[in-house]
């Protein structure tokens, strides 16, 4: 007779005791990770540095280039004690309220102001044709033009200051305004042209044939198309030729007047018995202006980007 083997019974299931038991596993499997919470946290920070890594060494960068001009804006309200202005001494706005309080600084930079005025007028506007000439046209001897353009940029200011005195002395051409704006106009030329060059030579040639198939004259093509395309680098190197201008001191030390005095030419001599605090107060309105300049400048272009 045969025989039925009754099965277990099973047991009963503790749904209660799930949540514990799918809780231990996890927590045993984070435990059971081969690296330490440190060590994957240390990863992933260094993975974050790394994608981050161009943007960090550019704002360190900019943080460097605007540590000596923050110095300056903060020791313009400063009231030393003696002859020179390099310890803290107390907070004062007497160099703001009168910045001319010390004789022939503000003649200087007045001086400084007009030769950076015409030189940078005149190297732009001489740097923007031959520029064109030099990214448009073929020509008997352009590429000696344009190593001869990149001199001024590669030799050092100190062995063109020389040589522009030497040919002033031989010319008897007296010392003075205009020598020192001969020699400024003469080194800010390079750089417009490479400026205004490297942008015409990205425009679109496209746009200016489209305007002549519109029946445009060569006026009417150059003033509405040609001009507001190259604008942009005009006018970073008027900018450029400006700033160079301005804070030139090896070319104009050579080739200046015995009674002429630029800005930093001021600067240089007062250093010898103490810079008076209002040197720094026109050098931080000076950087004020330039960045307000920029800031006004990318303001109006994304403007014009999003109309």
């Amino acid at each position: 007779m045969p025989t039925s083997t009754a099965s277990p019974a099973p047991e009963p299931t503790d749904h209660a005791s799930a949540p514990r038991t799918a809780a231990l596993s996890a927590t045993g499997s984070a435990t059971a990770s081969p690296w330490p919470a440190s060590s994957r946290s240390l990863g992933a920070l260094l993975r974050r540095l790394r994608r981050n890594a161009v943007v960090m060494a550019g704002c360190a960068a900019l943080a460097y280039l605007l540590l000596p001009n923050l110095v300056v804006l903060l020791f313009s309200f400063n009231k030393p004690a003696g002859r020179f202005n390099y310890a803290w001494q107390t907070f004062s706005t007497d160099a703001w309220t009168d910045p001319c309080g010390v004789a022939n600084l503000c003649g200087s930079l007045g001086l400084s102001l007009r030769i950076a005025v015409l030189a940078t007028l005149l190297a732009t506007a001489f740097g923007t044709v031959a520029a064109f000439a030099l990214a448009r046209y073929r020509f008997r001897g352009k590429s000696a033009t344009n190593a001869l353009i990149f001199l001024p940029m590669a030799m050092p200011e100190v062995v063109m200051a020389a040589s522009l005195g030497t040919l002033f002395l031989n010319m008897r051409i007296e010392f003075g305004f205009w020598t020192i704006l001969i020699a400024h106009v003469m080194f800010c030329l390079s750089f417009v042209v490479v400026a205004v060059k490297a942008r015409v030579m990205s425009m679109d040639p496209r746009l200016e044939e489209a305007a002549r198939d519109l029946y445009a004259g060569p006026f009417q093509t150059f003033w509405r198309v040609t001009l507001p395309l190259a604008a942009p680098g005009i006018a970073a190197g008027a900018m450029l030729s400006f700033a160079l201008s301005f804070d030139d001191f090896i070319i104009t030390q050579f080739n200046a007047g015995p009674s002429t005095v630029t800005f930093p030419m001021f600067v240089w001599g007062a250093a010898q018995r103490g810079v008076p605090v209002q040197v720094n107060v026109i050098g931080s309105a000076m950087f004020v202006l330039a960045v307000a300049i920029v800031l006004g400048g990318q303001i109006v272009a994304s403007r014009r980007k999003k109309s």
